[in-house]
Formats: C-alpha cells, structure tokens, sequence
C-alpha cells in the first residue's frame, strides 16, 4: 500500500507541473493569434483612440533617490495628450523628497504629496488616487521606466469597454549582469507572461503587474480602493476588482522596465513576500468560491492551491528520500529514487519548449530575447527550488499573519545596476 501511495505521489508531482506548462502554452499561443497578432508590430505603433480622458500616472516612492529622476522623466514624456504625474513620497528616509520637490520645479505636470511617515505601497496609491483629477490611473513603482507608449496602450482597453478595472502591463527586466537576472528575463515571458495570457483565455488572472498596470477610477470607489493591511496589494486588488465582476485584461504592449534582485538572498526575500501574498488572498477569499456567481475564478483558485499542495508534497518527498539516504526508515516511509529518467528528459524538453515560445511571442515587443536562451536550462534547477521553498515558508506566514496589520515599504533588492 505504501509504495502504491508513494507511486501516485511521484506521479501527481510530475504530471501536475507538465499539466500545468502544456496548458500555459496552449492558452498563450491561442491569445496570440486571437488578439496579438491583430494589434501593430511595434509597441511604438500605438492604437488611435476615439478620445483622450484625462489619465493620473501615480508613482509611490519610498527611498527611490536612486531612481526617481529617471522614473519621473519616462512618466512626464508619455506620448499621450493628457495627463498628470502624481508622486507620493511615503515617508523616505533618503533624498527622495528633496529631489521630487526639484522635480517638481521642472516638470508642470509633476505634483508631489508627502507623507510623514512610511504608510505602505497600499496608502501611497490611495493617496494619489482620492487627490487625482481624473477617472483613470496608471501606476508603476518609483524605480520603473514606463514606455512612452504604455498609457496609450493600456488606454485603449478602457475606451474601449466599460467593464474594463483594470489593463496589466508588461514588465521587462532592467537588471542582466547575472546568472539570476538573465534567467529572470525568461521567466517574465515563460512563466509571468505566458500565465496571464492563458489565464485571461479560461476567463480570470490571478494578478495584475503591481509595477505597471491601469484603473478605473469607478471600480476602485466601488471596492474600496486598495487594501492596507495585506502584502501584496496588487494580488488583492485584482481579486476584489474580479469578485465584483469587473474584466482585467493584459496589454504586452505596454512595456514597463524594471528592476530585480540578482542576489540569491534578495530573490529568497521576494519570493517570499510574493508567496505570502498570494496566500493572505487565497485565506481571505475562499469563502467566496463557494458562490455560484464567482465561479469565473475557480481556475485561478484552483491552480494557486494546487501549487501550494504540490510544493509541499516535493517538500515531503525530498525530505524523505534525503533521509533515506541516511537512515534505514520503514517500508512504509520509503521513498522511490528521486533522480531523473525518462521522466526528468521530458520536463527538461517541456521547460525549453515552454521558454522558446515564450521568447517567440515576446520577441515582437522586445528584440534580441533568443541570447539569453541558453541560460534557460538552468532555471528548474535554480527557481524550483526557490519557488517551492518560498510557498513552503509563505504559506504560516500568511496563515497566522496578525489581522489588521499595516503592509509597510521595505526597500529591496534592485540588482546589480
């Protein structure tokens, strides 16, 4: 009975994550060819819209004296003929304020509010939206550089449809000097991208891009703006805006470049933060799926606590086997050989598949993507074994978080600039 059990196990955890890419693929390749490919060649060739409303491009900074020159700069030459750059300097330690205040002397559009102390990337937002004169937002991070086509872009899914809440850009990666960020570049296409695009197919994403995406101001007022309280407001923020049936769409052609840890430490730190995110979601949202009306995001509920189970069952079954290896256990905790067959040569061939589509599709929007292919091999091997440690962590972090309690800025890891 044992080793029946342990042979379902093995198999659960290699069908599942082919299940899961074949899928990807198959969603992405389909929204391609259904919508991409009827959109211009070129991010620059940008759609003309029957009409211009007034747009607020927030950007919440906290200790970005690094970066904010260069981010207000992309924000303040948007090719779009109406907007305001709200900064919301949360409560810097650095030179943050004296620079947007600089800043703000240059550039006419560039208003700046100040915080006294650090409130979280949450309040940031809500404080540039409840001060803005407009009906639509875009927000990126205080250290992204947005194209300046993106608003345009993003735009012409909110002219175009008034359910749309909200329009997720496409992040590029900055950061390329390491092994890290190099695989880091495949895997916003691979995984990231790829996810969205399947994701919108069956119906729901699980999360905008918090770097870059747009909203609309109505649905923001109706759900009452983001939440403070959890780690990851941009995972949230779509889950509310969905529960009340709102559509979320993904736009690749507005392209936001941003920066990524390239240390194994900084990327752990991330990693976490993201994990723990999504399952404070997860926690606080199940009840809902038991309602008829939700139902459009039982996929993306579904395949989030999947991957939570399953990254504790690798956990499970490595351990066991490590331990096998060293002690003599009983029969019944005896687990099979973990290393890699026939099996493993066709993971290995599912990743690289999975990767070079990616690569085909976003090489319309980014050239020279097929360079760092070769570093692609690598990634079962490094982000695994990350991805599955840090849900494994994530998981009691989120499920014994302390309710009510204030999600604060806590600068990152930005690689190796």
């Amino acid at each position: 009975m044992a080793d029946a059990f342990f042979d379902n196990l093995l198999k659960f955890l290699y069908f599942y994550p082919l299940f899961m890419a074949y899928l990807w693929m198959i969603g992405s390749v389909y929204y391609y060819y259904h919508w991409e490919t009827k959109d211009a060649k070129d991010p620059s060739d940008a759609p003309a819209l029957p009409y211009a409303p007034r747009v607020s491009l927030i950007v919440p900074c906290h200790n970005e004296g690094d970066n904010a020159r260069e981010t207000i700069k992309y924000l303040v030459t948007q090719d779009y003929p109406d907007f305001e750059v709200i900064a919301i300097n949360d409560g810097s330690t650095d030179n943050t304020g004296e620079i947007l205040d600089e800043l703000m002397e240059i550039y006419p559009s560039l208003r700046v509010v100040h915080l006294a102390q650090n409130q979280g990337k949450a309040m940031g937002l809500r404080m540039g939206a409840l001060i803005s004169r407009s009906d639509f937002f875009v927000c990126v991070d205080g250290d992204a550089l947005l194209d300046p086509h993106a608003t345009t872009w993003i735009m012409s899914h909110m002219v175009s449809s008034a359910r749309v809440a909200a329009v997720t850009g496409n992040p590029r990666i900055r950061t390329r000097s390491s092994i890290l960020g190099k695989l880091q570049v495949g895997e916003f296409s691979a995984i990231i991208g790829l996810m969205k695009r399947a994701q919108r197919i069956y119906g729901r994403v699980f999360t905008i891009s918090g770097v870059c995406a747009g909203f609309r101001k109505a649905a923001l007022h109706r759900i009452g703006y983001w939440s403070t309280d959890m780690i990851t407001e941009d995972i949230d923020i779509s889950w509310q805006l969905q529960l009340d049936h709102w559509d979320i769409r993904y736009e690749p052609n507005a392209l936001c470049w941003i920066l990524m840890p390239e240390s194994l430490g900084g990327l752990w730190k991330q990693r976490v933060r993201w994990a723990q995110g999504g399952s404070e979601v997860i926690l606080k949202y199940w009840r809902k799926m038991f309602n008829w009306k939700k139902r459009r995001m039982w996929p993306v509920f579904a395949e989030y606590t999947i991957s939570v189970f399953w990254a504790y069952c690798m956990t499970t079954t490595v351990g066991l086997w490590i331990l096998g290896l060293v002690f003599n256990l009983p029969s019944y905790l005896h687990m099979p050989s973990l290393m890699p067959g026939w099996n493993g040569i066709v993971l290995a061939f599912t990743c690289l598949l999975q990767f070079g589509i990616a690569m085909i599709i976003d090489g319309r929007y980014e050239r020279g993507l097929g360079k760092f292919y070769y570093w692609m091999i690598w990634y079962p091997i490094v982000y695994w074994c990350i991805n599955v440690g840090t849900t494994v962590v994530a998981f009691p972090k989120a499920l014994f978080k302390k309710k009510g309690a204030r999600a604060v800025w806590v600068s990152p890891d930005r690689g190796l600039q």
